[in-house]
């Protein structure tokens, strides 16, 4: 069998032993199409095609590949920032006035989608670990990926939903009535992941393509999971190593930034992941609106996000459109809405530096170091064209510093992997800032419902409270 056709398949070879109990992975290549877990590991190139097909599928898992059921338009829709250009999309319409329902479709598919990434790590591991060909150095570095993908979806579930089944077999009778963890177990676990990532990875990208990630990206990763702790000081510090590396650097032109392997990029998904089909992202197919198509268009901007930016602000200029014939603003910092054309011109990009800086400006703030938090913050608005900050023309305090770090975030990842719903929810300010406009509004909105469909397999399953 062809390595590329194990590269195009891998996922399906290795989720095939979630759904069957035995040791034979399956692919879609009629007649010859089954390989025994031993040949999918037998060599480094047999190996690294398996992974490769599971990154290939972070962008057909729905939660991640920037679709209308994926983490960025859901929580955009959740947050401030989305909205609906069709009131009659019910599911949508759910997540846009924070009324979502157990049996919501898209719910449902955000849900699967992560689950089913960690299914195919899970099971990728468990040939790793038994496999006796590999070099010692694609083996501790295909372990290192894996482990980040696996924290990466588990992020997102456990940030979303609260407690959620720590799944860490591909044994599905164990996991088919899996119970709910508490989050602080699935945060360790997260951590434990990448902190193992991070050992077990290079600072170089194998093959010079960003759609594999490296230490930094899980250094990342884990500097974001300390903020959301609230563990200052470990933000600080692995934010600084990614910001303090020669591999990444603050794009001055905001059009370079989500191209392929844009310099600012520490982690990215390629579109190939469906085939040679098609080489455009989701995010830009969904979030950008034709001039031409306009009336296929799904979602727009809020007002609201608009009357956030100053006047000046490049991110403004350049990352958002206007649509005469709906009248309604529109992400646009994908460029390509449909294309066929190589080289691929964009990737879908999941971790950037100026993260990283902001990162690094709201824990210095916690730690007292306003001077620090406000030169971090400097880069970023220098980048966007606005007036620096500086001590001695603006009088300060902490909590004038904070708000100006998650005002900063708000309009430098709109429309990017959640974070503006993710902000709110972490620093206790959605009720705040979400409820006044929507009175149906309650605190236990800032978790997603427990998809019904899973709660039907498995009765082990409690629902979150207010669903």
């Amino acid at each position: 069998m062809k390595i590329k056709k194990i590269i195009y398949h891998a996922t399906l070879v290795l989720i095939s032993f979630h759904f069957i109990a035995c040791e034979e992975f399956i692919t879609v290549d009629a007649p010859n199409n089954k390989l025994i877990r031993s040949e999918v590991f037998k060599s480094d190139e047999t190996a690294q095609s398996a992974m490769r097909g599971i990154y290939n599928e972070m962008y057909m898992a729905a939660f991640s590949n920037g679709s209308r059921s994926s983490v960025s338009v859901l929580c955009g829709l959740s947050a401030d920032n989305l909205q609906s250009l069709s009131t009659s999309n019910i599911p949508r319409m759910q997540f846009q006035e924070n009324e979502i329902t157990p049996d919501n479709q898209n719910n449902f598919e955000l849900w699967q989608g992560a689950y089913h990434i960690i299914y195919l790590t899970n099971s990728f591991l468990e040939g790793l670990y038994t496999a006796e060909g590999l070099s010692t150095e694609i083996a501790n570095r295909l372990e290192g990926e894996a482990r980040f993908i696996r924290a990466f979806a588990f992020f997102y579930l456990v940030n979303l939903y609260g407690d959620v089944p720590l799944i860490l077999t591909s044994n599905y009778r164990d996991n088919e009535l899996a119970s709910r963890t508490e989050e602080t177990i699935i945060h360790d676990q997260i951590i434990s992941d990448l902190k193992e990532a991070r050992e077990l990875l290079s600072a170089t990208y194998s093959d010079g393509e960003k759609t594999q990630v490296n230490q930094y990206a899980a250094t990342a990763l884990l500097a974001r999971m300390y903020l959301y702790l609230e563990d200052w000081s470990n933000a600080e510090r692995l934010s600084n190593e990614v910001i303090e590396a020669d591999t990444y650097e603050i794009l001055e032109n905001l059009e370079e930034i989500f191209l392929a392997n844009s310099t600012e990029a520490i982690w990215q998904i390629s579109p190939l992941g469906d085939g040679e089909m098609t080489t455009h992202t989701w995010d830009g197919a969904i979030q950008n609106i034709d001039p031409d198509l306009w009336f296929f268009a799904t979602v727009k901007l809020s007002e609201g996000l608009i009357e956030v930016f100053e006047p000046g602000d490049k991110r403004l200029q350049e990352w958002i459109g206007y649509n005469e014939s709906l009248e309604v603003y529109f992400a646009k910092k994908y460029k390509v809405i449909n294309s066929s054309d190589f080289p691929i011109k964009e990737y879908s990009t999941v971790l950037r530096l100026p993260e990283q800086y902001l990162i690094r400006a709201e824990a210095r703030i916690h730690q007292g170091n306003l001077n620090g938090a406000m030169a971090d913050i400097n880069v970023i608005r220098k980048r966007a064209g606005l007036e620096l900050l500086s001590s001695n023309t603006v009088d300060i305090k902490a909590d004038a510093l904070m708000n100006i770090v998650l005002e900063e975030r708000r309009k430098e990842f709109f429309t990017e992997w959640g974070h503006r719903w993710l902000d709110l929810k972490r620093t206790r300010r959605s009720e705040a800032i979400l409820s006044p406009g929507n009175p149906s509004w309650e605190n236990t909105d800032v978790l997603y419902p427990i998809p019904q469909q899973e709660r039907i397999k498995n009765s082990n399953l409690s629902q979150n409270t207010g669903y």
